[in-house]
């Protein structure tokens, strides 16, 4: 990821993410990967400003990013404009081998998938916030969004790690003050407004790759 001048650049901001994301999908739902990446941008920033307890997720988050950035400025730049385009592309051209485990480069499909499988955890744990008392565990919080999506795909090593990495998390109060809204009440109505528009856009591609038999690529 580009390193962008000045501190300010480098903080969360919650209503970053929802403008990104709200101009993630077109007028007939197709989903701007450029978007797309756009709004992980700022959801990489939001994990990093948590320190170094999301650094499992954060640094692959990176990778995966860059990988989709240098497909959508390749010499196929344009089948590479929105997710549907990408896998209708990659499908039609055989670039996608449901198969082979660790293939390189790694397609586009699988690339994005990853980071599709991460988006899901991140809304389910910002939704438990959303919607969590003053004395609620962030840690639990997380642990719980994490054990729904997330855990399934990986080893037990690293589901181990982010159990023990979870524990450590701030306070629900921390968490606020990080999203850069206000008080508490308005971090809740923005993360109202924002969870529907992230939740479409998982919902659009889980709903694409589930009709081409993508969702378990290894």
């Amino acid at each position: 990821m580009q390193t962008m001048a000045g501190s300010e650049d480098q903080k969360f901001s919650l209503q970053e993410v929802l403008d990104t994301f709200k101009l993630c999908l077109s007028e007939n739902k197709e989903v701007y990967l450029e978007q797309y990446v756009a709004g992980w941008r700022g959801l990489v920033k939001f994990l990093n400003s948590l320190g170094s307890v999301f650094g499992f997720i954060s640094k692959d988050a990176v990778g995966k990013i860059q990988i989709l950035v240098s497909y959508m400025k390749g010499e196929n730049a344009s089948h590479y404009a929105t997710v549907q385009s990408m896998v209708k592309y990659e499908l039609d051209n055989n670039l996608v081998d449901v198969n082979k485990k660790g293939s390189h480069p790694e397609s586009g499909c699988r690339t994005l998938l990853r980071l599709h499988r991460a988006l899901r955890w991140l809304e389910l744990f910002l939704d438990r916030l959303r919607t969590s008392t003053e004395d609620s565990k962030t840690s639990a919080l997380c642990a719980e969004a994490y054990n729904e999506s997330l855990a399934q795909h990986h080893p037990w090593m690293i589901r181990k790690a982010a159990g023990m990495a979870f524990l450590v998390l701030p306070g629900r109060q921390t968490f606020f003050e990080v999203m850069n809204v206000g008080p508490p009440e308005q971090v809740v109505a923005k993360l109202g407004e924002a969870l529907p528009l992230i939740s479409e856009v998982y919902q659009i591609t889980e709903d694409l790759y589930a009709q081409h038999n993508l969702l378990d690529l290894p």
